[in-house]
Formats: structure tokens, C-alpha cells, sequence
């Protein structure tokens, strides 16, 4: 009887089961009645589309879902994970060596396995319905450039980690939380400048009216724009979006192309708004600051569990180490972030209410950013009845006529 083995197991299973509950409602909460919000935006044949389109994707995470459910209940219970710690310590490198290559490894072979399920989505669902318009060559390059990324980055921050739990005891959890602290402010920019880059093009926006229009509310409002870009979202799908990323001096607005084709100028003010709204009223940093909070707890939490005997017999090791100890651990912190979640995507529905809100007020109407989400719904075959667990487990904005209601009811 191994207490850390029955908690893993029991979460996993409780993970798996409330993440098909939430489908399995969603599906039952579909509707064929168009919603009047809707109608005039939707045809017939689009919207029982759009119906499709959200079952072979539900349809579709039940496999996958239960496919992973499977495999990690393999690993754990035969032990697996032993048998690559083992043969990467038969190297006979360092311990810092040893824990990056193990994670490596790990990542290579789920990387490897989970493939196959991406390419399916990809290719065969998105492309059924219209929306893939990435090649393999696209796909592949982007492969490469992940891993690239992830080498450099994800093994400094690895390395850092590794190095402070290995050298400086108590106090360990401390140092790194300050750095992944540090890289949690640090990546927005490093987004902007760098990361984005290497998967899409951005091309400053055109002068005409929808620039000028933009350069007045921004100047209205106060927002230092630094650059608007258009980004070619279309070279991989063809949904839409907007977003804004950056700090400082180095902010950016994107504007998928495929948006800027669909909607007016009206519209895309309204949505650029609703993105200057995230920014007035600071929810980058309060991001930023829930990020801090939770990587506290979280380091805090591990440096409790460091080496734990017990829980490296639930996973059948044979060897105790620190860099086990991270995965491990997190895997057993996962009903922790599974609960802090909540909270996380609570708020984040919060923070779009009220980017709403202000895009309505600094605008003067809601009427072009409630038919941009329109638009971007019917465009996207988005879900227009999620049922409220669905929510509740992983949305972290709101349903549309959520949305649309809010903006309705809100008094200016």
C-alpha cells in the first residue's frame, strides 16, 4: 500500500473522468434551434456544420484522452520510467547532465507518441472542414524550431533548477523561484522580439484608414503603440485572431490576416479595443503576478517532497534523485493545479468581461465588437452552448452569448 501511488492514480482517473463528463454535456447541450443572437449569421448548413465540427472534435479527445489515461497507468505501474533513469545513469554523467537527459528523453518518446494524434487533427478534422492550410513542410519546420526553442531555453531554466536543488539545500526552492519568476516577466518581450518571429511573418500595417483610425484611439485612450502588425495566421489555418503581446516599449498588436479579410474596420477598432482593454487595466500583470504566486507555492511545495523514498517507490525506482523528484512531483501536484485552475480561468473570464467593457466605453458602442465575436464565431465553428461545467474545468473566456449578453446589458 503506497499512500503517493493510490493519490496519483485516483487524480488521473479523476482528471480523465471530469474532462469526459464536460464532453459528454457538451454534446447533450448542443442544440439544432439556432440561437436568435445568431440568426442571419449562421445558415442552416453552416451551423449544423459547426455542430459537426464540435463532435468529431469531442469525439476525437475521447481517444486521445483515454489513450493517455492508459499509457501513463502503463508507465507508472511497470515501472518505466525506472528503466530510462537507469540507462541514462549507466552514462555515468553528472547529476545535472543526467536530469536534463533524462527529461529529454521522456519528452522525445511522448513527443513521438502523441505525433500520430496531431497530425490526425491537422490534417484529416481541420482539413475536413476547411481550416488547415498547413503544409507538411510548415509543420515539420515548426517541429524543428519547438524543439530548438525548447533545448535552448527550457534546458537553461532546466539547468538552473537542477543546479540550485542540488547545491543549495533548504533555500533552494527559493533561488528558483526567482528565476522561472524572472522568465515569467522576461518571456513576453522575448515573444515579441524573438520567439513569434520564427513562426510567422509580421508586416507593419498598411497607412489608410483602418491605421489611422487605430493611431487616433490609441492616442484618445493613451496607449503607446510601439508597432501593429499583421500576422500571416493564414499560412497555417484559417481562423482568426488578435492579440496583444509585449511590455514596456516593445508592445505589439497582431491582426491575423484571415481577420483583417473578414471584418470591418469598424470591427477590427472594437476588437483592438477590447485588446488595449487587457492592457488599461493591467491583466498582463496581474498574469504575470498569478504566475509568480503559483510558482512559489509550487517550489515550495516540491522542496517538502525532494527525494521522497515513498514516492519514488510509487513509481517502481530504483535510484533517488532530484531531477526524478521534479517529475514526479508534479505529477502529484497536479490535483493542486487542477484546483488552482479554477481560479486561474475565473479570473481570466473576469478580465475579459471587463476588456469588453471598456472596448464598448471607449468606442461609445458595443454594437461592432459584439458583431466581431460574431463573426469570429461563425468563422472559427465555435461552440455556442458549452455547458457550464465545460466552462467551469478549462475556458478561460467566456462562452460568446456570454459576451454578447454583457455587452447588451452594460448600461452605456
Amino acid at each position: 500500500m503506497n499512500i503517493y501511488l493510490d493519490i496519483i492514480i485516483g487524480a488521473l482517473i479523476l482528471q480523465f473522468f471530469l474532462h469526459n463528463l464536460s464532453s459528454y454535456l457538451d454534446l447533450k447541450n448542443l442544440s439544432s434551434k439556432l440561437h436568435d443572437e445568431f440568426k442571419g449569421h449562421y445558415s442552416e448548413s453552416e451551423y449544423a456544420r459547426s455542430q459537426a465540427y464540435i463532435r468529431e472534435n469531442t469525439r476525437f479527445s475521447y481517444l486521445t484522452s483515454s489513450f493517455d489515461l492508459l499509457l501513463i497507468l502503463l508507465v507508472i505501474l511497470l515501472g518505466l520510467f525506472n528503466n530510462v533513469d537507469v540507462w541514462i545513469n549507466s552514462f555515468g554523467f553528472s547529476p545535472i547532465v543526467t536530469g536534463l537527459v533524462f527529461f529529454g528523453v521522456l519528452f522525445l518518446i511522448q513527443d513521438i507518441i502523441s505525433t500520430p494524434f496531431s497530425l490526425y487533427r491537422t490534417f484529416i478534422i481541420e482539413e475536413n472542414y476547411g481550416f488547415n492550410k498547413t503544409t507538411p513542410k510548415t509543420y515539420l519546420l515548426d517541429k524543428i524550431k519547438s524543439y530548438i526553442l525548447l533545448i535552448i531555453i527550457g534546458g537553461l531554466i532546466l539547468s538552473l533548477i537542477l543546479f540550485f536543488f542540488n547545491k543549495f539545500g533548504d533555500f533552494a526552492w527559493l533561488y528558483a523561484w526567482i528565476v522561472l519568476s524572472a522568465f515569467l516577466v522576461l518571456i513576453q518581450p522575448l515573444f515579441t522580439l524573438f520567439i513569434a518571429p520564427l513562426f510567422n511573418t509580421f508586416t507593419p500595417l498598411e497607412d489608410g484608414r483602418l491605421k489611422d483610425k487605430i493611431n487616433d484611439f490609441a492616442q484618445k485612450v493613451n496607449f503607446p503603440i510601439s508597432r501593429i502588425d499583421v500576422m500571416d495566421g493564414s499560412r497555417r489555418s484559417s481562423k482568426s485572431n488578435a492579440y496583444f503581446s509585449g511590455l514596456g516599449k516593445n508592445k505589439r498588436i497582431a491582426l491575423f490576416d484571415t481577420l483583417i479579410e473578414n471584418h470591418s474596420e469598424d470591427e477590427l477598432l472594437s476588437i483592438i479595443a477590447h485588446e488595449v482593454g487587457h492592457y488599461k487595466k493591467k491583466h498582463n500583470i496581474k498574469g504575470i503576478i498569478m504566475g509568480v504566486i503559483q510558482t512559489g507555492i509550487m517550489f515550495f511545495l516540491l522542496s517538502l517532497f525532494l527525494n521522497n523514498e515513498s514516492l519514488f517507490a510509487a513509481f517502481k525506482m530504483e535510484n533517488v534523485s532530484i531531477y526524478a523528484s521534479l517529475l514526479f512531483f508534479s505529477i502529484l501536484y497536479s490535483p493542486i493545479e487542477l484546483i488552482m485552475s479554477f481560479v486561474v480561468n475565473a479570473i481570466s473570464r473576469k478580465h475579459e468581461f471587463e476588456a469588453d467593457a471598456f472596448a464598448k466605453t471607449s468606442v461609445g458602442t458595443g454594437k461592432y465588437l459584439i458583431e466581431g465575436l460574431k463573426k469570429l464565431t461563425v468563422t472559427n465553428l465555435g461552440n455556442l452552448t458549452p455547458h457550464a461545467l465545460t466552462v467551469w474545468l478549462g475556458y478561460s473566456h467566456p462562452p460568446v452569448l456570454s459576451r454578447i449578453k454583457a455587452l447588451n446589458d452594460s448600461k452605456k
